[in-house]
């Protein structure tokens, strides 16, 4: 996956419309957002169940178990459908998380689970729609998608905690911005809330803001 957007056009754009976040833009340097490659939005969406609530090394030990009980280590949705939940358990899945991947087994096959290359096609706003339909698939989850897989220029996953504490320390609050606020609050960053997304979780690093 590439870029849809030009960052450099972006960040001249961003640093003309918000003097603080310029500033915060030169201090954490270059841009440096590489869409992850996807398979499908299938295996992502699989691979965000697995990581819910888990930590990366807890999950990744999970996904692999999975990953194990399929030809070729390949999560295919008509085969999710016909595995036992037994053995979905004992490879260390919840049984929220069986069900959830069941669901989202069975929307891929019917279409509400979109292929890839008609996702590429899709408004955000519709790939929100269509993806939320799937249980234990959230906004955010989607959101993440649309960022750091499909590269989409104007995503602001104002839910997240990082966000949320990149701008609170970008414009000095005194605690954190309420998730309805932060979507009004950034409307000047508009086409390109994706790259400001991007530094705000910069931001939110203190250790680096620090130094």
């Amino acid at each position: 996956m590439s870029l849809a957007y030009d960052p450099n056009q972006a960040i001249a754009e961003l640093s003309k419309a918000d003097a603080k976040l310029g500033k915060a833009i030169r201090k954490v340097g270059e841009f440096q957002l590489n869409p992850q490659r996807m398979t499908s939005p299938f295996e992502a969406l699989a691979r965000s169940i697995v990581y819910q609530q888990l930590s990366g090394k807890a999950a990744g030990t999970i996904l692999g178990r999975v990953m194990e009980l399929f030809p070729g280590k390949r999560i295919k949705p008509e085969l999710m459908l016909e595995m036992s939940e037994e053995d979905l358990r004992g490879a260390g899945m919840s049984r929220n998380k069986v069900a959830a991947f069941r669901d989202l087994s069975e929307k891929t096959l019917d279409g509400t689970v979109p292929t890839l290359a008609r996702l590429k096609r899709m408004a955000d706003s519709d790939i929100i729609e269509r993806l939320i339909q799937v249980r234990g698939i959230g906004q955010w989850t989607v959101e993440m998608l649309l960022m750091f897989h499909l590269g989409r220029p104007d995503i602001m996953p104002a839910t997240d905690l990082g966000i949320r504490k990149g701008y609170m320390i970008l414009e000095g609050l005194s605690e954190l911005p309420k998730p309805a606020g932060l979507i009004s609050l950034t409307e000047h960053w508009r086409p390109w809330r994706s790259v400001a997304s991007w530094y705000l979780y910069r931001i939110a690093d203190q250790e680096f803001w620090a130094t």
